[in-house]
């Protein structure tokens, strides 16, 4: 099945090499959490503070489906 993922500011570098814009669609295992999605590209999961799925809230322990949209942001900081 097949997903969008969207890393954003510093967790961009764990995109896989063939990105080739903001988002990447992988194939995923039908069964496959979002936090499985992101140990396997090696996604420090210390380093996420901020999951999305389909525009919602998340916290990474969904089932993913086809056709899902998920964006996964890192701490922020500002001033």
């Amino acid at each position: 099945m097949r997903v969008e993922l969207r890393l954003y500011a510093s967790l961009g570098r764990y995109m896989p090499e063939r990105k080739s814009g903001p988002s990447e669609f992988m194939e995923v295992v039908e069964g496959s959490t979002i936090r499985a999605l992101l140990e396997e590209l090696r996604v420090p999961l210390d380093s996420v503070k901020i999951i999305f799925l389909n525009g919602l809230h998340a916290n990474g322990d969904e089932v993913l489906r086809d056709g899902d949209r998920v964006g996964v942001f890192p701490p922020v900081a500002g001033g």
